[in-house]
């Protein structure tokens, strides 16, 4: 599994946090980021045998993040004492709403830990750009069927896609990484995976949240450049070296700064 520093972090990979069996399948799954959930996955009275769980598992050399229960729940401040062990790389926040949420937590951890707030409500979407300015946050992400529960809509398809287009905007006005979308609940449909995992691309986000090991490899391989866009980057990043600052065309088309800047993220993204 990457760092959780890596900018190229693709898949992010939920276990259950009362599962600890799971726990080293979900490290060796090829996903970027585990996520051992304490939240969802976690029927209310197992939260604290779920605690104690992980916290008999972590160790500095395992680096996986942390979904605790929402602020404002009685599990909240245990969960996020947990965070403060070795082993514990980030905390995803869920139903993030404010960035007095992500100070209680910071408080709570006393650690300077990354935090990935999830926009799962109304609220949470209206003050994305307050919660991707406070301290520590290092990307959002879309919690894409808790969001569609609040807001009262049909569906998790099209319906999103101006939601999805604001959290990127907000994200890159906050000067964070690009955010992760939402799960897709068919974890056996490998075309639908595709289809929205292409879809989260196309539309800006980084990367998406699994909740199935065999999501993973779907993901990984729709963020990974194709080869027809690794060599046009190699062309250009080629024609712009050999320009020494000269305007330069590739392909019968012009090419500027910002192209070049997207040339060199298809050639980091394909080191991934």
């Amino acid at each position: 599994m990457r760092t959780v520093s890596s900018p190229r972090n693709r898949s992010f990979l939920f276990v259950p946090g009362n599962q600890p069996e799971r726990f080293d399948k979900a490290l060796n799954s090829g996903a970027d980021a585990v996520i051992i959930d304490l939240e969802d996955a976690v029927d209310a009275d197992a939260k604290a045998s779920a605690r104690d769980a992980v916290a008999a598992w972590l160790t500095p050399e395992r680096n996986v993040l942390l979904r605790v229960n929402a602020r404002g729940t009685a599990w909240f401040e245990a969960d996020a004492r947990l965070a403060r062990l070795r082993g514990v790389a980030g905390i995803v926040l869920p139903k993030a709403e404010s960035s007095a949420d992500v100070a209680a937590l910071i408080w709570l951890t006393k650690s300077k830990i990354p935090v990935f707030p999830l926009i799962e409500t109304a609220m949470g979407m209206w003050n994305a750009l307050e919660i991707a300015k406070a301290p520590f946050v290092r990307q959002l992400m879309f919690g894409t069927l808790d969001f569609i529960a609040d807001m009262g809509m049909d569906s998790d398809g099209d319906e999103l896609d101006p939601f999805r287009a604001q959290l990127v905007m907000i994200s890159r006005v906050a000067g964070i990484d690009a955010p992760i979308d939402g799960v897709t609940p068919a974890f056996d449909d490998d075309d639908r995976v595709t289809c929205e995992t292409a879809r989260g691309k196309s539309r800006g986000f980084g990367g998406k949240l699994c909740i199935h090991p065999k999501q993973v490899p779907v993901v990984n391989a729709c963020f990974a450049p194709s080869e027809s866009e690794l060599n046009w980057a190699r062309r250009v990043l080629d024609a712009s070296k050999e320009a020494n600052g000269a305007a330069i065309s590739v392909d019968g088309k012009m090419v500027d700064r910002p192209v070049v800047l997207r040339a060199q993220r298809v050639v980091e993204l394909a080191r991934a």
